[in-house]
């Protein structure tokens, strides 16, 4: 059954369930009466005298040029072919489909003006696996998303390239083979489909579902990355943390402490450890991944409003005023995109830190170097602490703001532009690049914990071991390493590692 949808409601939680669950969704019945009334009148407006941008116009820089009555149908078929022009890989069909859910959102707020059977074709392709080849690249955030969501539409029209179930074929094929009838588009639903930040908000919410994963599962390699350098958790007292008040900081504080609650190596250290102080990226992961945190939510709250809203332009508005405005600019998109990505960095940086210091005898506290039992005869974790290095600089590099970088298109007409899509689809590769960080953490918090023993880590802690062990060996002797290190991403993407931890350590650890 398809998850039901009601636009101008939907949280961050059914969003992201459809982007991991890949299920079908559909409008709640009662967002039908504001389609058709909307629909209704952009047909009364076509069949007038009255000049209405997109309906009886040209676009952008042409907006001047009146489209007689006889041709309004073809301006619309003409706009969606003629702005095919996205270049590059496809965009993955998890992202595809939050795409055309959230068309079907923006539609149903009933301001667009476009018939109920394009929201029922939108339907019917996301329960019969349909799903548009959509190039990544071609957006710059303003005036819509106009390039990818063209190659949505193209493929609604029976043109272009769409996957059936994940085989790529002849979009017209696809639909005939899924059952579907491809659309003959009326006044002003080519714009309708086109103007919006449904690609860019796409690419965002993926980013933010993602990092949400990886954030959790940060947590969870820093607490194990601590108790296998013999880290205090007296850093983590919730007393300090309550005195500064930051809810993050205060939340993975919280979580840190259960995790590694009775662990048997922090007891053997308690008293007579020379040391005073641990380093910051074991005393102040509370200050950095929970600031990291209050940022995904903030970031989490304007891409659930995005979400909501009515995008396309011109729009309906209650009084049946046909009125051009400006809501396809995706500047709220690109600024939240461009916090996620400084927040996917940070969780990067500090991880990495950990990692470095895992593997360095000076710095660890009595581990062997490079956590291998014969240094010298065998490099161990050598080079992958090198790799979280390179990952670590890649991301940095690609955290740069992307909504300063507008620059003019169409003639001028479009002379600021938020640069959102391109901001958001970076967050994809950056949020992979942690995954493989943290799961080189996990494989070095399991090497580390394992050469305390006698003493042991705490149960928990012990679940997360365990769970790293069922697919990366212990490293006794060098081996061909780059398959641990794709396991170990995997761990961390698939959620899993966080999941070993227990789903009640992290409770409120939602973005």
């Amino acid at each position: 059954m398809p998850r039901i949808l009601v636009p101008g409601s939907v949280t961050l939680a059914d969003l992201e369930n459809i982007y991991w669950q890949e299920m079908p969704v559909a409008l709640a019945p009662q967002a039908m009466a504001g389609i058709e009334r909307s629909a209704a009148r952009i047909a009364e407006v076509a069949a007038g005298n009255e000049a209405v941008y997109g309906v009886n116009t040209g676009f952008g820089k042409l907006a001047s040029i009146r489209i007689a009555q006889g041709d309004v149908a073809k301006l619309q078929r003409n706009l969606i072919l003629s702005h095919c022009c996205g270049v590059g890989d496809p965009l993955p069909d998890n992202v595809v489909r939050l795409i055309l859910s959230l068309k079907l959102l923006s539609l149903g707020r009933g301001a667009s003006g476009v018939r109920p059977a394009l929201v029922a074709l939108l339907e019917g392709m996301l329960a019969k696996g349909v799903l548009p080849v959509i190039p990544e690249k071609g957006s710059v955030g303003a005036s819509g998303d106009l390039a990818p969501l063209a190659h949505m539409a193209a493929v609604m029209m029976g043109h272009s390239e769409a996957t059936l179930n994940g085989k790529p074929m002849a979009a017209a094929e696809a639909l005939k083979q899924a059952g579907l009838q491809p659309v003959e588009l009326q006044a002003k639903e080519g714009l309708a489909l086109i103007n919006g930040t449904q690609v860019s908000n796409a690419l965002a919410l993926a980013g933010l579902f993602r990092a949400k994963r990886a954030l959790q599962a940060a947590i969870v390699t820093g607490a194990l990355s601590t108790d296998a350098a013999m880290g205090s958790t007296a850093p983590f007292a919730a007393e300090i943390h309550d005195l500064r008040g930051h809810a993050g900081q205060i939340e993975v504080a919280r979580a840190l402490r259960a995790l590694m609650e009775n662990s048997g190596i922090r007891a053997s250290h308690t008293d007579n450890d020379e040391r005073v102080q641990d380093p910051y990226c074991l005393r102040c992961q509370p200050q950095v991944d929970g600031a990291c945190l209050d940022v995904l939510r903030q970031a989490g709250r304007t891409l659930e409003i995005e979400a909501n809203a009515a995008t396309d332009n011109p729009l309906v508005l209650s009084d049946g005023s046909v009125v051009s405005g400006g809501n396809f600019h995706a500047e709220p998109v690109a600024l939240a995109a461009d916090m996620i990505a400084l927040a996917v960095a940070e969780i990067g940086a500090i991880a990495q830190r950990r990692v470095a210091l895992l593997v360095d005898p000076a710095l660890s506290y009595g581990l062997p170097g490079f956590l291998t039992p014969k240094p010298g005869l065998n490099s161990g974790l050598m080079i992958a602490e090198v790799t979280t290095a390179a990952l670590m600089s890649e991301n940095k590099q690609m955290a740069h703001p992307a909504s300063i970088d507008s620059t003019p298109t169409s003639a001028n007409q479009e002379d600021h532009v938020s640069m959102a899509c391109h901001g958001a689809r970076r967050l994809l590769p950056m949020t992979q690049n942690l995954f493989w960080i943290l799961g080189v953490e996990a494989m070095m918090g399991a090497q580390g914990v394992e050469f305390r023993a006698p003493h042991q880590t705490s149960p928990r802690l012990l679940a997360v071991k365990a769970a790293v062990r069922a697919k990366i060996a212990p490293l006794a002797e060098d081996r061909y390493m780059a398959p641990d290190l794709a396991a170990a991403g995997d761990l961390i993407a698939t959620g899993a590692l966080a999941e070993a931890a227990g789903a009640d350590i992290l409770p409120g650890l939602s973005a």
